[in-house]
């Protein structure tokens, strides 16, 4: 499996070279980082989900993980880029932003939350973000939300209290955000559009929510 995804991944690298073409460089650029995501996946040698690592060896590992990326970014930096999207999506580690944008440029913002719940500072955070040339707001909700099922099972809800109350609030809040002045006048002249969309947690396809505007 592994020699038939390095030889993908080759036949991706020349197409790649072949093809000059923006869009065509896209969307290889796109298969070739889903490819090195299906080569990483089945690892198990030194593996965060060992259940036998330590904690330690996990810290290990993981600056061990830092410092192969940060030679590469070093030796191929990146092209700095403003962001002019802004997606809101709950911190479950099963969500991949770049998968659910199938985007690696930095034309983002992401905002990682417990239950895509904002709060005060975050809505402040990202009216701030728009003043700054953000123009598209992407709140997402998903499939299998451990936050929701918190607050929709009474035990779980007797024990996490705060993260409950707060996903009870999730829609006023929204509201809220979209009542701001400055947001309101920004969707009014056209110059800002803000989503609130569902995510499958499997696929990370969105679809319009219910209340959605």
């Amino acid at each position: 499996m592994r020699k038939i995804a390095i030889v993908i991944l080759l036949l991706i690298l020349g197409a790649a070279w072949a093809l000059q073409g923006s869009r065509a460089q896209f969307i290889l650029g796109g298969a070739l980082i889903n490819a090195g995501y299906r080569l990483q996946d089945p690892l198990t040698p030194y593996d965060f989900a060992n259940p036998e690592a330590t904690a330690l060896q996990i810290w290990d590992e993981f600056i061990h993980h830092n410092q192969l990326a940060a030679t590469v970014r070093s030796r191929w930096p990146r092209t700095a880029r403003h962001p002019v999207v802004a997606l809101v999506a709950c911190m479950d580690g099963r969500l991949d932003s770049n998968e659910i944008a199938g985007d690696t440029r930095r034309y983002y913002y992401v905002v990682r939350l417990a239950g895509s719940v904002l709060s005060a500072k975050e809505e402040e955070m990202l009216e701030l973000a728009v003043a700054n040339g953000v123009k598209v707001v992407v709140f997402t909700t998903h499939s299998d939300c451990a936050a929701e099922k918190a607050a929709a099972d009474p035990a779980t809800r007797a024990a996490f209290p705060n993260l409950s109350a707060a996903v009870d609030e999730r829609q006023a809040r929204f509201d809220e955000f979209l009542a701001r002045p400055r947001i309101q006048k920004e969707i009014a002249a056209q110059a800002l559009v803000v989503k609130w969309m569902d995510l499958d947690t499997l696929t990370e396809r969105v679809t319009p929510h219910l209340t959605s505007r």
